[in-house]
């Protein structure tokens, strides 16, 4: 199996806008670890953990992307798509046990442990110059979010909840706690500086921690929909059952299933095809008068036998060929349906 081709996925807007979250936040990391040492303030230290966290996801973000585009083999059928799901799962555990975890500690040792802090003024200068690249990044993500969910006519917070493109959305989401979070730093950076309390600086801590763990529970949970897999919306899910059947080969739909999983739809329904119309669609392409002939001919049990057999066999393949063209033409009309199954009762 050829192996995935870097240059196609870093081309592709999902591509894009990982790679770009990696380098600013990379830089964000070394700018705030840089403010923390130099102030030794707790709501410094939650954004330097804060970007860390961010760059070592992304970075797992951007190997699942990559191991994602290869194509199906024999031990995976399906191709390896689920692993960008994969990922971005990993990614919000590692949010939560690290961005999280650490924050939450260090400002309760803040408040435990109060310590003097001084050079806030610098501190605060570079938080709001992170708050810029940080920004950055976000508008990249929402302008991604948007053209994708356009393009599928969704709604931006149903794309983002339905986890179509769940590297986007990790950047997305952690882009937008990262400029809350630098905001509520500053602010009780500010407050601390102002004030000469350490307090304020020790509860932003606590609050960064707070956000970190909310944007973590939600990737979390949203890629372990998708993983487990949940059903399409009622209403597509109606009409492509109503698409089938209009269609004259089939009678009736029984224990339709429509699932959604990794950002593939997996459509599967029992159905009930009407016989006359496959046999109709099978005389419409012999000669009916050399068929004619056939039969008259026909003089032994063996004779009749070895008709019915041929022409059944005949007819099966017209099934099976009826079958391609009902799977093609829901393909065409919905391309995120990327696996049907239709089942003969």
């Amino acid at each position: 199996t050829p192996g995935p081709q870097p240059e196609k996925l870093w081309s592709s807007s999902s591509g894009k806008v990982v790679v770009s979250a990696i380098f600013i936040n990379a830089i964000n990391t070394l700018v705030k670890l840089i403010a923390w040492l130099y102030t030794g303030s707790h709501s410094m230290f939650s954004e330097c953990i804060h970007s860390l966290a961010d760059t070592v996801n992304q970075v797992i973000l951007g190997i699942g992307l990559y191991h994602s585009i290869k194509k199906p083999d024999a031990v995976h059928p399906y191709g390896y798509r689920n692993l960008k799901n994969i990922s971005s799962l990993i990614s919000g555990v590692g949010i939560f046990c690290f961005g999280t975890g650490l924050s939450v500690y260090h400002g309760i040792q803040g408040l435990l442990h109060p310590q003097e802090m001084e050079y806030l003024g610098w501190a605060i200068a570079a938080l709001l110059g992170t708050m810029v690249s940080e920004g950055a990044t976000l508008i990249v993500a929402i302008a991604e979010v948007r053209k994708s969910s356009k393009a599928k006519n969704m709604k931006f917070w149903e794309y983002v909840t339905r986890g179509n493109d769940p590297n986007v959305n990790v950047v997305l989401l952690e882009d937008l706690a990262a400029v809350l979070g630098v905001g509520i730093a500053a602010t009780c950076l500010t407050i601390s500086q102002v004030t000469g309390s350490p307090f304020a600086d020790a509860i932003g801590s606590l609050l960064v921690g707070g956000i970190l763990g909310s944007v973590a529970s939600f990737i979390i949970y949203s890629n372990i929909e998708v993983l487990v897999g949940k059903s399409i919306p009622l209403d597509k899910k109606l009409l492509i059952s109503q698409e089938l059947e209009n269609d004259r080969m089939i009678r009736s739909l029984h224990d339709v299933k429509a699932t959604e999983i990794g950002g593939e739809v997996r459509f599967k329904a029992e159905v009930d095809f009407d016989g006359m119309e496959i046999t109709r669609a099978y005389l419409l392409k012999v000669d009916l008068e050399n068929l004619l002939t056939e039969m008259q001919n026909l003089k032994k049990t063996d004779d009749a036998e070895n008709f019915l057999l041929m022409h059944g066999e005949r007819i099966i393949d017209t099934l099976g060929e009826e079958v391609d063209r009902i799977e093609k033409k829901l393909k065409t009309h919905y391309p995120d349906l990327r696996h049907v199954d239709l089942e003969a009762l």
